[in-house]
């Protein structure tokens, strides 16, 4: 007599493992394991993060009080700079320069972004710009001028355009891009090679000393092809060679530091800040005067936009306006060195001691 088969499709007395169904299922959960599907989840969430930060950064790039001075005759100095401050919106923040020379130095030493010479008798205005530190900062405040005061002519000066070679002006920041990531990579490859926490602070200094090593020749490499290879910021090789190196270390060690504390998650981290928040707002396709103020403000205290602006202005400016930089540079990188140090201590400090071994000989 045939036996009738169950609910479930399966006759009585066989396993559920010995169904199509039930072997399935024993499939899936080998090969989706639970750690795996929060991996999965995580990469998501980190995908959603990439595609949110860029499109909210690029959207609608839009000016805010981008700083311009204002070289008039005294009676209509103060009149001029309220008219720029009170544009709707606030994209210009004017002050005040003493005469045309004095502009030119505030333009060039990165004070300011530009600045508006007014010609007296209705003749067209001049306005001094360096447009190296970003075109599309310039076409924006030309745009501005134009709407504000449509009767009044504006006649642009670019008194520091972007080398040939250099396009757009974004050298420095796909070679940022390039240093930042070859920082954090370094770091997932020492840790996926040899674990992400090293056992002893001897080791973390080792893999420290050899993440080091690696920024001096990535910052090399990195001179080597923008001024060597293709003329695109050329003439100043020690400066970004160095700038390069900083750059490089700082991401090594910022990634090393929250490996150390986190484990594989670590990863993840340095993908979200040095990809997702750190590249958007950097300055480089945008400068950050025109980047809403979330990407704006964090840009600064990243090193992607500190070294933007590092490589910007000592290829295009003297090396004006940076010390921010160099401070914000300096911290990511001892700070990863300093909580590597730490947390590798602190676990060793903690450690019980393991059962006495018997070594023969």
């Amino acid at each position: 007599m045939a036996e009738t088969p169950g609910p479930d499709g399966r006759s009585p007395g066989r396993s559920p493992a010995a169904t199509p169904l039930g072997r399935f299922r024993a499939e899936a959960r080998d090969a989706i394991t639970p750690r795996a599907a929060l991996v999965m989840l995580g990469v998501l969430i980190l995908e959603l993060a990439f595609v949110v930060s860029y499109i909210g950064a690029f959207h609608s790039p839009t000016p805010g009080r981008i700083p311009v001075a204002v070289v008039a005759p005294e009676a209509e100095r103060r009149a001029v700079i309220d008219r720029l401050n009170g544009i709707p919106g606030e994209p210009v923040s004017g002050r005040p320069a003493d005469g045309v020379a004095q502009a030119r130095t505030m333009v060039l030493e990165r004070e300011v972004d530009a600045a508006l010479l007014v010609a007296p008798d209705g003749r067209a205005d001049r306005l001094l710009v360096a447009s190296a530190g970003g075109p599309s900062g310039v076409q924006a405040l030309e745009r501005v001028l134009q709407e504000a005061d449509p009767s009044q002519p504006v006649r642009i000066t670019d008194l520091r355009p972007p080398n040939e070679a250099d396009g757009r002006g974004l050298a420095p920041f796909y070679l940022a891009v390039g240093l930042v990531v070859g920082g954090y990579l370094a770091s997932a490859a020492v840790s996926a090679t040899y674990g992400a926490r090293p056992a002893n602070p001897h080791r973390m200094l080792i893999r420290l000393g050899a993440l080091a090593v690696l920024s001096v020749l990535s910052g090399l490499g990195g001179a080597i092809v923008v001024d060597l290879v293709f003329d695109a910021l050329p003439g100043h090789f020690a400066a970004l060679w160095w700038i390069g190196a900083l750059t490089t270390f700082a991401a090594a060690a910022s990634g090393m530091a929250f490996q150390v504390l986190l484990g594989p998650m670590g990863i993840a981290l340095s993908v979200l800040i040095f990809v997702v928040l750190g590249n958007p707002s950097a300055g480089g396709v945008y400068p950050s005067a025109l980047l809403p103020p979330f990407w704006r403000d964090l840009g600064p205290a990243l090193p992607n936009g500190a070294s933007v602006t590092l490589l910007r202005n000592y290829a295009y400016f003297g090396g004006h306006h940076t010390a921010t930089a160099w401070w914000v540079l300096s911290a990511w990188a001892a700070g990863g060195v300093l909580a590597s140090a730490l947390a590798a201590r602190f676990r060793r400090g903690h450690r019980s001691p393991g059962p006495a071994v018997a070594t023969k000989g």
